[in-house]
């Protein structure tokens, strides 16, 4: 029987059914799996499985390659099927404070290209000069691929500020330059192509959960440590956003009800004492030539005793709040990222001391301290997994490399 011939650009057709579309959606969502992953996850019958992959392997839309061994030593490698570029391109946007960033994957979860600008401008008060860098990124980057837009079937994009349910700002005061702006609606008007929207600290973990030192761990915490902290959860392999979805606001837990007014209008937040503004105003002090975190960081690398103090201090801080959140979730791995992730070698051991004294004694042993793998790009890269929809399915454990 001839293979069914599949045109790639009705493939991610709402209408389009059949197995071949159940095949390559689960392709899509857990990026490359063997034939008997391939089975559990989708739920056909391994005969469907294999008619499938036949059309779409006669559309060039998937390639198979010999994976790593099925056993740690010898036993008969494992084939791995993944999508290939022609089925499709996913697109993430990471706006930040001081930043655009840009990455482009195949369908097949495989990086493609990344680019990013430095802005001379407060994001914060300029969100659509923001957007519009954003687009002109997006179609440079598809230019160095030799891509179009046409050939993108999705874009998530990540904002410096908490999202809700319908996908509008969730904290306007904080954010008042946002409070009026749909992001997701303003990006599509620009790109015209899908575009979903989240909290950067969520992608950031999305891509920290998909590419880097959260690969393969069901229940994690990746703490975003810039200018702000917020930070992302996923448990069970699904990101946490909360009812109102702005769970992760770490910055803003409260550890002294007397301290002094934070931007939320909260007293004692985390982000007076641990958040970049904060250490590099008191840094400033002696060090009045600084002009970013990466400066400090430097310094307290270089063994600045006043740098490495104010890091130590906002590391016991951050554990202290981190602490309560353990407590609650019991993550297997906290990631530290962002500008400040770079300090990690010097945040842990306060960050673990400060665990200790407030989280449950079994819950602080068995979380691991780790920083992120990805550094600066986990949120554009967490804006591809958004725009591939691997938040909106359950836990599955990594498939071979290729």
């Amino acid at each position: 029987m001839a293979a069914q011939r599949i045109d790639p650009h009705t493939l991610w057709h709402p209408d389009t059914g059949g197995a071949g579309r159940r095949v390559a959606e689960t392709l899509r969502l857990y990026g490359p799996r063997t034939r008997a992953e391939l089975v559990h996850l989708s739920g056909l019958s391994r005969p469907t499985v294999s008619s499938a992959l036949a059309d779409l392997g006669g559309a060039d839309l998937v390639s198979e390659q010999v994976g790593a061994a099925a056993k740690p030593v010898g036993g008969r490698p494992a084939s791995v099927v993944r999508l290939t570029r022609r089925a499709g391109i996913a697109v993430g946007v990471d706006v930040g404070r001081r930043h655009v960033r840009v990455a482009l994957a195949d369908l097949g979860h495989a990086v493609l290209a990344e680019r990013q600008s430095r802005t001379d401008f407060d994001i914060d008060d300029r969100p659509r000069e923001a957007l519009d860098l954003g687009t002109t990124l997006v179609d440079a980057a598809l230019r160095d691929i030799g891509a179009t837009r046409a050939d993108v079937v999705g874009v998530g994009l990540g904002v410096p500020a908490p999202i809700t349910r319908d996908w509008r700002i969730g904290s306007p005061g904080m954010l008042p330059g946002w409070a009026d702006v749909l992001p997701a609606d303003e990006l599509t008007q620009r790109l015209a192509l899908p575009v979903r929207v989240d909290n950067d600290a969520n992608l950031a973990a999305l891509g920290e959960y998909v590419w880097g030192a959260g690969r393969g761990c069901a229940d994690l915490v990746y703490v975003k440590l810039a200018t702000g902290i917020g930070a992302g959860i996923v448990l069970d392999g699904r990101l946490y956003r909360g009812a109102a979805g702005t769970a992760g606001e770490l910055g803003h837990v409260t550890l002294d009800a007397r301290g002094p007014v934070c931007r939320c209008g909260n007293r004692g937040c985390v982000e007076l004492s641990a958040g970049g503004r904060a250490l590099l105003s008191h840094a400033r002090l002696s060090h009045p030539e600084l002009t970013d975190l990466a400066g400090l960081i430097a310094l307290a690398q270089a063994g600045d005793p006043g740098c490495r103090r104010l890091l130590a201090d906002a590391g016991t801080q951050l554990g202290y709040a981190l602490g309560n959140l353990v407590n609650l979730i019991n993550p297997q791995r906290v990631l530290l990222g962002d500008e400040l992730g770079a300090a990690t070698d010097i945040l842990r051991e306060p960050l673990q001391r400060g665990l200790a004294e407030t989280a449950f004694t079994a819950a602080a042993a068995s979380v691991e301290v780790v920083q992120s793998a990805l550094s600066l790009r986990a949120a554009a890269l967490g804006g591809v997994a958004l725009a591939l929809g691997v938040d909106t399915v359950p836990f599955a454990a990594a498939s071979p490399a290729l």
